[in-house]
C-alpha cells in the first residue's frame, strides 16, 4: 500500500478504514508496519485512537476488535502468528507507541468506562487514590458530555488493551476454548515479562534504526508519585492545584515509568470494582449485584500474581535486608518491593471476598480458588530455589516467608474462613469440589504455615501500647513527597505495628476478626470434618446402587418398556460419571483433605469417632439406605440443619412413595392412557356389582378366603413407611374393602409379554386358545403357591 508522504491525515485515516474492510487480515498488517514506519507522528497521531479500537474492540462491547480473546494458533495460525508479531512489546504497535510518546500526545478517554469505584470517585469530584489517574481529569467544556481523562499514548494503548478482557463479551463458539491458548492470554505473559522482568535491574529497550527517536521516552509530565497512596480525598481542583507544579520525580524514576504505568492499569482494570464501602454494602442481603468477573477474568488476574511473585521475589539475598533500602539500589529494585503491598494487596483482597462471598457453588470456583491459592504461595514463584535434601524439607515453607505471611495475614486467615463456608454448603461427592478441598487443606498443611499464621495472629492480639487514632493508616501511605524513590518508609521494626497495620488497613479501624486458630474457626472445620466422612459413605453407597440398578435392569429396557420408579429420584449430585474410578477420586481426596485438616487443628481419632457417631453415620442393616438427619416431633418428622443440607446436596433424601389409592395415582409413561381409563371403568363395575360377594369370600377362613384375600385386597398400609399423625388419618379415613384391579393389563410390559408368549406358542404349533388356556394354567398355579407362602409367613409372625 503506497501512501504518498504529504497525504492529509483525514484521507489516511479513510484510506485505513476503506482497507479495513476491501483488504485481507495479512495486507492490513503489512500496510500499517508500513504506515507507522513512514509517516511522521503529526500525522500517526490521527489514526491512533481508531487503530486502537480497531485491534482491541470498542468500549461499549459493539465492535468486537480482532477478538484476541478467541484468537488461537491451532486454529488460525496465520492470523495468529501476525497479530501476536504486530501487538509484541517489541513489535510495530509498541513502535507507533513510542513515537508519539515522544511527541508528548494526549488522547481522550470516557471516564464512564472505568471500573465502578473509579468512576464513582471521579464524578462525585473526588480524585482515586491511584496516582494512575492524577493530573489527568478533563472537565467537559461548555456544552461537552462527561468527563475525560487524557492520557498518554502508552496509557491510552494499555487502557484499551486491560479493559477488553471485560467489556469484549466472548462470542458463542468461544465456551470451549481453552483460555491459555488464546492470543490474549499469550499477550498478557509477553507484556508482564517485558515490563516486570525477573532479570537485570533495567527493562528491555525497544530496536530502534539509526536515526529515529528515543525508543522508551519517559513521559514529560512524570506520574504522581506512589507516596500518595491513602492520603484522604480531597477535590479534584485543589488536587489539580496543588500536585500540578510539585511533582517533580527523581529522574532515575523514569527507568522503570512503563513499569509502573502496566501494573497500575492492570490492577485498577482487572481488580478495582469494589471499594471497602462498597464491599461493606455488599454485605446486606438487599444490595444490588456489582461487577462479577468471568472465569477468563480470574485466569489472567492468576497469571498476573504468579508474575508479581516472580518479579517481587527476584531480588537477590542481599536486597532483601533492611539495610538494602538506600541509594544504591536501582529503581526497578525498588519497585519490586512496592509492587505488591502498594498497589495489589488491598484490591485484590476485596476482588477475593466479593468471589468468596457471590460465586455460584459449583466447580467454576476452582478458578477464584487457584487464583488465591497462588497469592498464598509466592515460594512457588521465586526464581532462586534452594536445593532441599529430604522431600519434607521440600515442602516446608522457609522462615524468610514469615514476614509476607504477616503483613497478608487477612488473605489466609479470613478467606480461610470463607472458603470453610462454602465448602458446608457444596456438595462434597461430587470429585471436583472434594479436590478443591483437598487442594485448601494441602496448601495449609505445608510444613511451617500453620506456625507463621499463628504467630502472625498472636502479634495482632497483642495490646496496643501507644498507636494513636488512624496511625495504622499512615503507616500504608507515607507522607506526600516529591517522589516515590525518597518516599519510601524505612523499615519498621515492630512486627506486630505492622501486622495491626495490615489488618486495618485492609478492614477499617472497626473490623472484628476471628483468629484462624480460635474456637468459633473450629467448630467449622469439625463440620467440615463431619461431612467429609459423610460423604465418602455416600458416595461409596452410591457407587453401589448405580451398579445394582444396572444389573438389574432387564432386558425389555433396552426397548423402552421398563418402568421407571413410580416415586421419582433425582441426580444426587454432579458427579462427572457414577463409578468406581469416580468414588475412588473422591475418597483420596476426602481421605488426605481429612488427614491435612487433622494436622492443622491437631484433631484426633477421639474426636473424629465421636464426630462420626453424632453424625449418625452408622448405616442401616442393608447399608445403604439413610434417611436425613431429622427428629420426632408431635406432627411426625422434623429435619435438623444438617438434614436440610443433606437433602439440599443430594447426600440422603426420603423414600417418597404414593399413599393414595393405587387405582388413582397417575399414568405413567410405560401406561396406554386410553386402555389403563378403559379398565380402570370395567374393574369399578365389577366392584360395585360385586362387591358384597367379594366381602364374603375374603373373610372365610379356609383355602379359598386366603386365595381370594391374596388377590382382591393391597398391601396392609401399616406395612408402609412411616407417615406424619396427620396422615395416618387420612389413610385409616380412606381404607377400602377387597376389589379387583385389572390396571396391570394396561402396561406395556405386560402387553408384549402376553404377544412374545404367543409368538412363542405359535413356533411350537400352539393355537391362541390353547395358549390362553395354558397362561391361565400357569398363573393358578403361581397363585396357589404365593397363598399357600403367604399364609405360611403370617402364621410365623403369630
Amino acid at each position: 500500500m503506497a501512501f504518498p508522504h504529504l497525504q492529509q491525515p483525514s484521507f489516511l485515516l479513510a484510506s485505513l478504514k476503506a482497507d479495513s474492510v476491501n483488504k485481507p487480515f495479512a495486507q492490513r498488517c503489512q500496510d500499517l508496519v508500513k504506515v507507522i514506519e513512514d509517516f511522521p507522528a503529526k500525522e500517526l497521531q490521527t489514526i491512533f485512537p481508531w487503530l486502537v479500537e480497531s485491534i482491541f474492540g470498542s468500549l461499549d462491547g459493539v465492535l468486537v476488535g480482532w477478538n484476541l480473546r478467541c484468537l488461537q494458533g491451532r486454529v488460525s495460525p496465520v492470523e495468529y502468528s501476525i497479530a501476536m508479531e504486530f501487538l509484541d512489546p517489541g513489535g510495530p504497535m509498541m513502535k507507533l507507541v513510542y513515537k508519539l510518546q515522544a511527541e508528548d500526545y494526549k488522547f481522550d478517554f470516557p471516564v464512564s468506562y472505568l471500573p465502578g469505584p473509579v468512576k464513582a470517585s471521579i464524578q462525585e469530584r473526588v480524585l482515586p487514590d491511584s496516582p494512575l489517574y492524577h493530573n489527568k481529569v478533563q472537565f467537559p467544556p461548555p456544552g461537552g458530555l462527561g468527563l475525560n481523562l487524557a492520557l498518554s499514548p502508552f496509557e491510552y494503548y494499555l487502557f484499551f488493551f486491560a479493559l477488553s478482557l471485560i467489556t469484549q463479551k466472548p462470542l458463542p463458539g468461544a465456551l470451549h476454548i481453552r483460555t491459555s491458548d488464546c492470543a490474549y492470554f499469550i499477550l498478557v505473559d509477553r507484556y508482564l515479562s517485558w515490563f516486570l522482568p525477573t532479570e537485570g535491574n533495567v527493562l528491555p529497550l525497544l530496536s530502534s534504526s539509526p536515526g529515529a527517536p528515543s525508543p522508551s521516552p519517559a513521559p514529560r509530565t512524570p506520574a504522581m508519585p506512589f507516596a500518595s497512596y491513602g492520603l484522604h480525598h480531597t477535590s479534584l481542583l485543589k488536587r489539580h492545584i496543588s500536585h500540578q507544579t510539585s511533582v517533580n520525580a527523581d529522574p532515575a524514576s523514569h527507568e522503570i515509568w512503563r513499569s509502573e504505568t502496566l501494573l497500575q492499569v492492570f490492577v485498577e482494570m482487572w481488580l478495582h470494582h469494589y471499594s471497602l464501602e462498597m464491599y461493606q454494602k455488599m454485605q446486606s442481603p438487599h444490595a444490588k449485584e456489582p461487577f462479577m468477573p468471568t472465569e477468563e477474568h480470574v485466569l489472567v488476574v492468576r497469571l498476573l500474581l504468579k508474575h508479581l511473585h516472580a518479579f517481587s521475589h527476584s531480588l537477590k539475598a542481599e536486597q532483601l535486608s533492611p539495610s538494602a533500602h538506600s541509594h544504591a539500589a536501582s529503581p526497578l529494585e525498588e519497585f519490586k518491593r512496592a509492587a505488591v503491598p502498594r498497589f495489589v494487596q488491598q484490591k485484590l483482597y476485596l476482588f477475593l471476598q466479593h468471589c468468596f462471598g457471590h460465586w455460584p457453588l459449583d466447580a467454576s470456583f476452582r478458578a477464584v480458588l487457584e487464583m488465591w491459592l497462588s497469592y498464598l504461595q509466592p515460594w512457588r514463584y521465586a526464581p532462586e530455589k534452594q536445593a532441599q535434601s529430604s522431600d519434607y524439607q521440600a515442602r516446608c515453607v522457609s522462615e524468610r516467608w514469615a514476614p509476607f505471611v504477616q503483613e497478608n495475614l487477612l488473605m489466609y486467615t479470613k478467606l480461610f474462613v470463607g472458603f470453610l463456608s462454602r465448602a458446608l454448603r457444596t456438595d462434597l461427592v461430587s470429585p471436583k469440589n472434594a479436590l478443591m478441598v483437598f487442594r485448601v487443606a494441602k496448601v495449609f498443611a505445608q510444613p511451617n504455615l500453620a506456625e507463621m499464621i499463628q504467630k502472625g495472629e498472636q502479634l495482632f492480639l497483642e495490646p496496643e501500647l501507644v498507636i494513636p487514632h488512624r496511625q495504622h493508616r499512615l503507616l500504608a501511605a507515607p507522607p506526600f513527597t516529591s517522589s516515590f524513590l525518597s518516599s519510601w518508609p524505612p523499615a519498621v521494626t515492630d512486627n506486630s505495628f505492622k501486622v495491626k497495620s495490615h489488618v486495618y488497613g485492609l478492614e477499617g479501624q472497626d473490623c472484628k476478626y476471628t483468629p484462624m486458630f480460635g474456637p468459633e474457626v473450629r467448630t467449622l472445620v469439625l463440620r467440615l470434618a463431619q461431612l467429609i466422612t459423610q460423604a465418602k459413605q455416600t458416595a461409596k453407597c452410591l457407587s453401589d446402587q448405580c451398579g445394582e440398578s444396572a444389573a438389574a435392569r432387564p432386558f425389555l429396557s433396552w426397548l423402552g418398556f421398563c418402568p421407571t420408579d413410580t416415586n421419582g429420584s433425582y441426580a444426587a449430585n454432579d458427579l462427572d460419571e457414577l463409578g468406581q474410578d469416580s468414588v475412588r477420586k473422591t475418597d483420596e481426596y476426602l481421605e488426605k483433605a481429612l488427614e491435612y485438616l487433622c494436622q492443622m487443628f491437631r484433631l484426633s481419632e477421639a474426636q473424629l469417632a465421636q464426630l462420626t457417631l453424632a453424625l449418625g453415620t452408622t448405616q442401616d442393616e442393608n447399608g445403604k439406605k439413610q434417611l436425613p438427619d431429622c427428629i420426632v416431633g408431635e406432627d411426625g418428622l422434623i429435619l435438623t440443619p444438617l438434614g436440610r443440607y443433606q437433602i439440599i446436596n443430594g447426600l440422603r433424601k426420603f423414600d417418597i412413595e404414593y399413599q393414595g389409592d393405587a387405582e388413582l395415582q397417575p399414568i405413567r409413561s410405560y401406561e396406554i392412557a386410553s386402555l389403563v381409563r378403559l379398565l380402570f371403568r370395567l374393574s369399578s363395575a365389577i366392584n360395585c356389582r360385586f362387591a358384597g360377594q367379594m366381602a364374603a369370600l375374603c373373610s372365610r377362613a379356609d383355602f379359598l378366603g386366603s386365595f381370594c384375600r391374596y388377590h382382591l385386597t393391597e398391601p396392609g398400609l401399616a406395612d408402609r413407611h412411616l407417615l406424619s399423625p396427620v396422615q395416618r388419618g387420612r389413610t385409616a379415613s380412606r381404607a377400602q374393602g377387597p376389589r379387583l384391579s385389572l390396571r396391570f393389563l394396561g402396561s406395556y410390559r405386560t402387553l408384549l409379554s402376553l404377544l412374545l408368549a404367543f409368538f412363542v406358542a405359535s413356533l411350537f404349533c400352539i393355537g391362541p386358545l390353547p395358549c390362553t388356556l395354558l397362561l391361565v394354567l400357569g398363573y393358578l398355579l403361581y397363585a396357589v403357591a404365593m397363598t399357600l407362602l403367604t399364609e405360611r409367613g403370617k402364621l410365623h409372625h403369630l
